[in-house]
């Protein structure tokens, strides 16, 4: 089977099972993963690399060929077996003598995909423009020289380690009592959200716990809101305090508040950042370029510095450890801490939440709602056919704006809007984020470089 060469994404390998992913490519990305690390001097004698995977119906058999690999460049691996990508970045980055991983999932995809993420034990991402090109070339050129010694393959469990790790940030004992629903769309949150929720004084009612590599219930994307209608109607049926949703590897979330309305990722990563400068007082913070101005506005106001940051994992991590944030807030609803290696974690992102309304004498409906002060558009997709075309007429178009900011594809800040279009990391279109001081000014201005981008 010929192997494409569009699945080596931007931050991961990812395709469809039928046609483009097979056992053979896995065992081939095991044994280049490997090389990669001797060749960048990323592994010692004595360092193991981490293997986990997701529940999808291919993940096993893709895992073996993968460790397989591994072994076969004289490699041991540590393998975590069922895994959200929270608890495999774990993994990666505590334990000096683990030197990264590869963890088998198609992440938020829908079933018929799967795919390989890398992570280093620093906690970066080994993405297009930091060794993925490297690893690809080595998969295609397919000319690997076996281990006179064989690696060893160890069974392990860290949910010990996980868990303390994660309650180190937060005071459990004085977290209140909640009712909420938990959405973990047949994906991975099982593997360690229940046992965490089970040490508080919460009660949780589950949606979908169960993974299932089929999906059977809904896609495992809570960035589609069509997937969290049957949350929604659960938080107003048992009258709950929010819900939180999950995608398939369990390193994104979607909440809902009170009122069974779905809270837009930049309120959400705004109220993160705030919990996080209660430790990490004056600290630098960033937000992706297409988050609302609101959560800058917020965060200045307790005291933090912010800086804008390109879109995707691999691009804000090492933005992360170049400039040390302490926090970074992605409108992907990816939350990356510093204090976990600046990767994401799902888990902690929710003891947050209920750490702040714990603190707080209000509604989570009511919390957000008053922090809003802009309209902002969404994000909203293109298929053009001459992207750079495109994106050139409108630097033309509107040059003349009061700043202007060439950070993946190009911002235009105006008195009263401000609006980014980039091309897409993962699909062949181009991305609009539009927000205004009002919704009439935010539904003139959208309509009005909507069609310039159309026409």
């Amino acid at each position: 089977m010929s192997i494409p060469e569009h699945i080596f994404k931007s931050y991961d390998v990812r395709g469809l099972v039928e046609g483009e992913l097979s056992t053979d490519l896995a065992y081939r990305i095991g044994r280049a993963f490997a090389v990669f690390l001797r060749t960048n001097n990323f592994i010692k004698e004595d360092q193991k690399v981490v293997s986990g995977r997701d529940m999808r119906l291919t993940s096993p058999d893709f895992q073996k060929e993968v460790v397989r690999g591994l072994n076969d460049e004289g490699v041991d691996v540590v393998n975590i077996g069922l895994s959200s990508t929270p608890f495999f970045n774990f993994a990666c980055v505590s334990f000096p003598n683990y030197v990264g991983g590869i963890m088998i999932t198609a992440s938020h995809n829908p079933a018929e995909y799967n795919g390989f993420k890398f992570t280093l034990s620093s906690g970066l991402s080994v993405g297009k423009e930091s060794g993925l090109m490297d690893i690809k070339d080595l998969v295609f050129k397919n000319e690997f020289v076996d281990s006179r010694k064989k690696g060893d393959v160890e069974n392990i469990d860290i949910f010990e380690d996980y868990k303390n790790k994660v309650f180190s940030f937060v005071d459990k004992e004085k977290i209140k009592k909640f009712k909420i629903v938990v959405d973990a769309g047949n994906g991975m949150a099982k593997v360690t959200l229940p046992r965490i929720l089970s040490e508080l004084p919460v009660e949780v009612e589950y949606l979908y716990l169960e993974p299932d590599g089929t999906f059977p219930n809904h896609e495992a994307n809570p960035l589609k809101t069509e997937t969290l209608v049957d949350l929604q109607k659960k938080v107003l049926e048992i009258g709950a305090d929010f819900g939180f949703a999950l995608d398939g590897d369990a390193d994104r979330v979607g909440l809902v508040d009170d009122k069974g309305q779905v809270v837009p990722a930049s309120f959400v990563g705004a109220l993160l950042g705030l919990e996080i400068l209660k430790k990490h007082h004056k600290s630098l913070m960033l937000c992706d370029l297409r988050s609302s101005k609101m959560v800058q506005d917020i965060w200045k106001k307790s005291g933090a510095s912010v800086d804008l940051s390109m879109v995707g994992t691999a691009n804000i991590k090492k933005q992360m450890q170049e400039s040390k944030a302490s926090f970074a807030s992605e409108l992907s609803m990816h939350f990356y801490y510093a204090d976990l290696s600046n990767v994401e974690n799902t888990d902690l992102s929710l003891l947050y939440i209920l750490q702040m309304l714990s603190e707080r004498a209000e509604k989570l409906s009511d919390v957000w709602h008053n922090m809003q002060t802009y309209y902002h558009s969404g994000e909203i997709n293109f298929e053009v056919k001459d992207k750079e075309k495109v994106l050139n007429g409108l630097k033309e178009k509107y040059g003349n704006a009061e700043k202007m900011l060439e950070l993946d594809g190009f911002s235009f800040y105006f008195s009263d809007f401000w609006f980014n279009v980039r091309q897409s990391n993962t699909e062949p279109v181009l991305r609009l984020n539009l927000e205004a001081d009002t919704e009439d000014i935010m539904k003139e201005k959208l309509l009005e470089v909507s069609e310039f981008i159309q026409s």
